[in-house]
């Protein structure tokens, strides 16, 4: 941030540099049909080098008369919106003269009370929103988010869901952006609160009615292949409209993926039946694992609805997890009735795509210890480390 010479109080000087600097000022305030480019930029170099030497009075003056003008030098602008920010604040409330550089500038080199400022702006690109995150005060994110007419990249929505799993306040505000992507909000999932939850399940999940059927073929295709391909076999496992693992009933132990629930119910859960559980349901050990121990519980309604277990069955497996059905005055527990509701207003499409996105990413094969190597040379491990949704999701998740 600029500081002057005499930023304490008023700059020295005698009457006609005071003058000058009220009448360079003037030229410079001058519409654009008034003055030539040429003369109002040697009138901004003059203001510039008056204003190095001036205190806090006169670049306040400056900046005032200045944040309406579209046309002053921007040399000139940027210079007053990096000075303290009793100075800036008309500039960066007000000012429509700076372009995406310009406010990156701002952003990069002054303080938190400056980038707040320009979070609040109107029209915020997705260069300066991007600018604002690399930072990522909080506050200054939350009210970026919260700005309306703010646009964001992808890669800035990238790096704050990444920073939600830490900062639990920026969720509810990530999941009301139109740049949240599918991805982002089923890794956010499992870190955010039951409202968010719900706005997530209820928002993202797709049905992919049109992705069965374009691909109708191709699991013909695979199949004649007898499934040999691994790349297209999961990237058909996220597609395909069955659930259930029909081969893992003649291997298990239960009758049903119902017949395991209720031994749960019975016995109490343990490893073995969870990991049953899991695979009768087409889920991953690593998958049901993660439904089963979250404490929220939403994705129990999840994995029930997209199984097709009847609405009994999610109250079973409440209950064989040792969490309380009823609350006071025998009216179901608001947690239960939560997640009670989720299986309700949840379609049996969308829990099985959000079901098969969860296991296809937190199932996702990667090597830790590449990963590892790639972050401490700076490098990506390869192409499918850094782009792909899956294994993004499974290091946010698990914290890799």
């Amino acid at each position: 941030m600029i500081e002057g010479p005499d930023a304490g109080g008023q700059a020295s000087g005698g009457v006609a540099r005071d003058a000058l600097l009220r009448r360079i000022l003037d030229v410079v305030s001058l519409p654009a049909s008034r003055l030539p480019p040429q003369d109002r930029q040697m009138a901004g170099d003059i203001l510039l080098d008056l204003l190095f030497h001036a205190g806090p009075r006169e670049r306040i003056m400056c900046a005032q008369r200045l944040a309406a003008s579209r046309d002053a030098p921007r040399r000139l602008l940027r210079y007053l919106a990096q000075s303290d920010f009793s100075i800036a604040k008309p500039l960066l409330e007000e000012s429509e003269a700076f372009d995406d550089c310009d406010l990156a500038e701002i952003v990069q080199l002054t303080t938190p009370e400056h980038r707040l400022a320009i979070a609040r702006r109107r029209n915020l690109s997705v260069g300066t929103t991007a600018a604002l995150s690399i930072h990522g005060e909080p506050n200054v994110v939350r009210e970026a988010l919260n700005n309306r007419t703010a646009v964001f990249a992808e890669t800035a929505m990238d790096r704050l869901v990444a920073r939600s799993r830490e900062e639990l306040s920026l969720c509810p505000l990530l999941v009301e952006r139109r740049e949240l992507k599918p991805t982002h909000a089923m890794a956010m999932f499992w870190w955010s609160d039951a409202p968010t939850r719900r706005k997530i399940l209820t928002r993202h999940a797709a049905d992919r009615a049109e992705l069965i059927s374009m691909c109708s073929d191709v699991f013909e295709m695979a199949a004649a292949e007898n499934w040999s391909d691994p790349v297209t076999r999961k990237g058909l496992q996220l597609i395909e409209r069955r659930q259930r693992n029909r081969a893992a009933i003649a291997r298990s132990p239960y009758a049903s993926l119902e017949d395991a629930v209720e031994a749960a119910a019975a016995e109490g859960m343990n490893a073995q039946i969870a990991q049953e559980i899991g695979y009768l349901s087409g889920i991953k050990p690593v998958t049901a694992a993660k439904i089963l121990s979250d404490a929220g519980g939403e994705g129990l309604a999840v994995l029930c609805k997209g199984t097709g277990l009847k609405r009994q069955y999610l109250s079973i497996l409440w209950a064989s997890l040792r969490r309380p059905l009823e609350g006071e005055n025998g009216q179901p527990h608001p947690h239960f009735a939560a997640v009670a509701e989720i299986y309700e207003v949840l379609s049996v499409a969308r829990a099985q795509t959000t079901l098969r996105y969860w296991n296809w990413s937190l199932s996702s094969a990667y090597s830790p210890a590449a990963l590892r190597h790639a972050q401490q040379m700076g490098e990506v491990a390869n192409e499918e480390s850094e782009f792909s949704a899956a294994q993004r999701t499974a290091r946010l998740v698990f914290g890799r």
